[in-house]
């Protein structure tokens, strides 16, 4: 399946959650706020939430530091 990640084409093979989505790009679920078409989640839906062929989803890195 086909989806859009920050704008780019993405092939996810074997990935049909947002939860699955997160670990196959090796993020650090506290340090990543996703989107998905437009919709920001919550890290407790990511597990629920399917992607679906053309999904955009959106993901940002959070850093704190002063």
């Amino acid at each position: 399946m086909k989806i859009l990640v920050n704008g780019e084409s993405a092939e996810t093979r074997d990935v049909h959650t947002v939860e699955e989505l997160v670990h196959k790009y090796q993020l650090q679920p506290q340090t990543a706020l996703i989107e998905h078409n437009g919709v920001a989640l919550h890290r407790r839906q990511w597990m629920k939430r399917a992607l679906s062929e053309g999904d955009r989803i959106e993901i940002l890195r959070v850093a704190a530091g002063g």
